[in-house]
């Protein structure tokens, strides 16, 4: 019988609570959404290869289905468009031999360029054999020599990587700047949400200190921790995980920093909104799994408009380009400063609005 009353005095205080009940039953549903969107058209995303030197009948060939063929006159051109990751990989040939640059960031665009040059290769040796046979059956009183056909010579060379990258190899940057923004978001909100419910806070609240001086005294601790964390994270994956970057191995770190004070200041503006540690928990599927399948890990060429525009306001989305291009293509900061800025404004606009919400706890 008491165990009646107290499941019953649970689930009364748990249907008055209608943010839990929103996060329970309307938050899955918003998350499935979300996939279902963003894998359903991943299916549709297309290979861009250009050519230099090409002959015409490989270029015709080679367009096939989710292929994007683009045509250079020189070999500098179609460096400098997969430089700009305007094309996945660039082909040029010389007589009987082919040689393909990828940009090898992903390898699954990698894999499909090599299917569609094996194909286009294969097709070729196929008809000139043919021909030749045919040639021979027409002047067989003759018995003229028969010439079989060289097959194309191919040599890759790849921009990041080698031939055994695999797309765990794309993910791992954005998954490194992921698990910084996750673990400090959760810590950091858990944190102050302790002090607020144990009294702490309010007392602090009580005294003459500013809301700032609350505010920046929380991020200037936890940002010793971050500054840890992300040490520890980004050795730990090219020490152990053996990861290659390309560029600066310090501009790498001080992203993650960043992206770290951002998940700081993110985890408290939550907590103010959280009554308690599980409503905190509950806040994880509205505000950090978008993170993950809007971030870079799913091409998001291949998403629906409306999904990318909604993408660029996360912060995971920019963290996920800048740390992409510094380890995939060897960018520097000057190059990916626009993504910076995007996370400067993320965290200063989360500070003010900290600031303002510790308003509502503040008695005196």
């Amino acid at each position: 019988m008491r165990t009646l009353v107290i499941a019953k005095r649970v689930l009364t205080e748990l249907l008055r609570d209608k943010r839990s009940l929103a996060l329970i039953f309307i938050a899955p549903l918003l998350v499935l959404t979300l996939m279902s969107f963003a894998f359903n058209n991943n299916l549709t995303q297309s290979t861009k290869i250009g050519t230099v030197s090409v002959s015409k009948i490989f270029n015709q060939k080679l367009d096939q289905k989710n292929i994007i063929i683009k045509k250079y006159a020189t070999i500098s051109q179609a460096k400098a468009a997969l430089k700009k990751d305007q094309i996945d990989s660039y082909i040029n040939q010389s007589g009987q031999k082919l040689s393909v640059t990828y940009a090898n960031v992903d390898a699954s665009k990698t894999a499909a360029t090599k299917m569609a040059i094996k194909t286009a290769a294969g097709s070729i040796q196929q008809e000139k054999i043919e021909n030749e046979l045919t040639t021979l059956t027409k002047n067989l009183p003759e018995s003229p020599k028969l010439n079989v056909a060289q097959p194309l010579s191919l040599k890759n060379h790849y921009i990041y990587g080698d031939k055994n990258t695999s797309y765990f190899d794309k993910m791992l940057p954005i998954l490194m700047g992921f698990f910084v923004f996750f673990f400090i978001f959760l810590i950091s909100g858990m944190s102050l949400l302790k002090e607020r419910t144990s009294g702490t806070l309010d007392r602090l609240l009580a005294t003459p200190v500013k809301r700032s001086e609350i505010v920046f005294g929380y991020m200037l601790s936890y940002s010793v921790l971050a500054f840890l964390q992300t040490i520890l994270i980004v050795l730990f994956t090219v020490k152990v995980l053996s990861v290659d970057i390309l560029g600066n191995i310090w501009s790498v770190i001080i992203i993650n920093l960043l992206l770290s004070l951002v998940a700081l200041a993110f985890g408290i503006l939550m907590s103010t909104f959280a009554k308690s540690e599980f409503q905190l928990m509950q806040f994880i599927p509205i505000i950090v799994l978008p993170q993950v399948f809007l971030s870079g890990i799913i091409s998001l060429d291949s998403m629906p408009q409306w999904l990318q525009y909604f993408s660029y306001i996360l912060p995971m989305r920019y963290a996920g380009e800048a740390l992409t291009g510094v380890i995939m293509h060897g960018y520097h900061l000057l190059t990916v400063w626009p993504m910076l800025v995007a996370l400067l404004i993320f965290l200063i606009v989360s500070l003010i609005l900290n600031i303002i919400g510790l308003k509502r706890y503040r008695k005196v």
